[in-house]
């Protein structure tokens, strides 16, 4: 694959070098290329002279003067001599401004440097998450957008991505809040059309139902009171005693596929996951029905997962549950209850056993929250003790992966709720983001018409709240502020938007002058600011490859955001539509044109939805 990244291409040149200079050192020594802090004495700098003179106990300068006589660079920058050594070793190197041309031009193209692999892998990513009578909540967000954006770069590159939503929809609370529509139907008190809100509220009080007052009647018991007060207690809690058990004998009946009970389930489903797949769509995510893989669809190989870990020794009882020991981890992976149970663990596993050996991973990665890290480790080391992450005929074990994300902060420093302490509706947040980003796109469009303005506002609403999540450290926790989010200054959603808008802003305007763009003219690196543009344009093929190797999208935000700060330098400082003449000026504009290609490829593998106008 052809390498655009001056750093790339210098570390190789290097480390030959020294190999060539030192043989006792090989290739196995960093070329520390890097950006220089000087530009005035050259674009990059190699600081390998100063620890691999300590290796060979010579003097730094000395050592430069070895590692340049070896490297051959004539390609790419000027002749490396005695004036390119600063310092105590440093060594300095400048690009030749028609190289950068040569490179942008092999970058200029529909694949910006990003050929899809020769090496394709399969990938499943398990995000979103939701659970069934629930809305989706503020704690969703990150979830599904880090999930879709992981699932987005592994497509970028070519390989072959499954998404999967693992839907909470079995087990007791769901039979609770089956348990209670039945009850409803029986008494004709079911609606006819089921809204997802309906639904959670009547999951709250199954819930509340089940519960009943046992805390309250201990408290009583242990502190004292009135014997009036405790039998009141006594009776609620017996009721609540036969609500659970109600609940079990609905959960034994949907297990057992009984037509009604299964049919009323099948309402919960459909109303929860229609309502938050519209969410899914909205945030621009490619999330669909298909991508389902609920809890449900592994229920009955929990037995047998149980069973295959007893049989073969990778289990062994504990205090009659059975476990899982993994090396290095002090807790064992719980997999049955002591009960017969089983547990989120046990479905884990089959999900691991089915997306590894039936769907063929390569690598599955988990965008769940940070608070879930030692259940993955368990889960992974149990999964991979047991062969269930290796398929038939395979080298090794299929890479199993914990992107776990920190939390949503509210002003206060704590997780983000409502007044009341709830959580924060998804589709509330984004009406809120929507709206706000209307009263600023009024302002700034008053041209445009009402729709235009209207579909401007939800692109750049969205694009606010995914930004503002995806450019943060996944694994770190962020305050939400919607002033910062939607600002058209600093690295923002909207901002970056706003240059793709200025972008094609110029060719249009550039059309209506007849100043025709030419694909094919020659680019001329002159001026300081249109290197530096040149140089940030390189660096996207490199940056998406890491955001993808590390499961970090915060990497190609960052590097998004420098992009268009280059840009914005080079648009005030070079002028391209009225350049001094028709070569600048036609170099410039393909200048810009590779900005907005790179730009809107980088938006596209983020999620984020763009606009023409703004």
């Amino acid at each position: 694959m052809q390498t655009f990244d001056p750093i790339e291409i210098l570390s190789a040149r290097f480390r030959e070098g020294i190999a060539r200079a030192y043989e006792q050192v090989g290739t196995d020594a960093d070329a520390l290329i890097s950006a220089s802090r000087q530009p005035h004495f050259g674009d990059f700098q190699s600081n390998a002279a100063m620890p691999l003179a300590k290796r060979v106990g010579e003097n730094p300068r000395d050592v430069a003067r070895k590692i340049i006589s070896q490297i051959d660079v004539s390609d790419i920058a000027e002749p490396l001599t005695e004036q390119s050594i600063a310092g105590p070793g440093f060594i300095n190197v400048r690009l030749k401004p028609e190289a950068l041309a040569r490179l942008l031009d092999g970058l200029d193209n529909a694949e910006v440097g990003l050929p899809a692999t020769d090496e394709p892998m399969t990938v499943v990513v398990d995000l979103c998450g939701v659970n069934l009578a629930k809305q989706m909540h503020v704690g969703h967000l990150r979830a599904t957008i880090i999930g879709d954006t992981i699932a987005r770069l592994y497509e970028r590159l070519g390989h072959r991505v499954v998404r999967q939503s693992h839907v909470g929809d079995w087990g007791l609370p769901i039979a609770m809040v089956t348990a209670k529509l039945l009850e409803l139907d029986a008494r004709g008190a079911l609606p006819a059309r089921l809204d997802l809100d309906d639904l959670n509220r009547w999951y709250k009080q199954a819930q509340a139902e089940c519960a009943g007052e046992e805390r309250a009647l201990a408290f009583v018991r242990h502190f004292g009171g009135n014997a009036k007060i405790e039998a009141e207690l006594g009776e609620i809690d017996a009721e609540a005693d036969e609500h659970l058990s109600h609940a079990r004998r609905v959960l034994v009946a949907l297990q057992s596929g009984d037509a009604t009970v299964r049919a009323m389930w099948q309402r919960i489903y459909d109303v929860t996951m229609s309502e938050c797949l519209r969410a899914c769509a909205r945030l621009h995510t490619l999330i669909t029905d298909e991508h389902s893989a609920g809890e449900s669809t592994y229920a009955d190989e929990l037995a047998g997962v149980v069973q295959d870990l007893a049989a073969r020794g990778v289990a062994e009882e504990s205090d009659g549950a059975l476990v899982v020991r993994v090396d290095g981890i002090e807790e064992p992976c719980l997999v049955r209850k002591s009960d017969g149970g089983f547990l989120y663990a046990t479905t884990d596993m089959a999900a691991i056993r089915r997306r590894v050996q039936q769907i063929g991973a390569d690598l599955v990665v988990y965008c769940v929250d940070a608070r879930q890290s030692l259940h993955f480790k368990q889960v992974f080391g149990a999964a991979t003790k047991a062969g269930y992450a290796t398929r038939v005929g395979a080298k090794g074990p299929a890479h199993l992966e914990h992107a776990a994300f920190g939390t949503i902060l509210g002003e206060d420093g704590r997780p983000f709720k409502t007044r009341s302490g709830e959580s924060v509706k998804l589709s509330d947040l984004l009406d809120e983001a929507v709206t706000r980003a209307q009263a600023q796109v009024e302002q700034r469009s008053v041209e445009l018409s009402d729709a235009e303005r209207k579909s401007i506002a939800e692109a750049v609403g969205i694009a606010a709240i995914k930004y503002a999540d995806l450019s943060n450290d996944r694994v770190k926790d962020y305050v939400f502020n919607f002033d910062r989010m939607l600002a058209f200054e600093g690295n923002t959603g909207p901002y970056l938007l706003y240059a793709l808008v200025r972008i094609r802003s110029l060719f249009r305007k550039a059309d209506a002058e007849g100043m025709a763009f030419n694909p094919g003219a020659s680019i001329a690196i002159e001026q300081a600011e249109e290197k530096a543009l040149a140089l940030e344009l390189l660096r996207y093929p490199k940056t998406v490859h890491s955001a993808a190797e590390a499961f970090e999208p915060h990497r190609l935000c960052g590097y998004l955001y420098e992009l268009c700060a280059a840009y914005s330098t080079f648009y005030d400082r070079c002028h391209v539509l009225k350049a001094e003449s028709e070569r600048v000026r036609a170099s410039r504009m393909r200048l810009v044109a590779l900005t907005g290609r790179v730009l809107a490829d980088g938006l596209k593998t983020l999620g984020l939805p763009t606009v023409e106008r703004m």
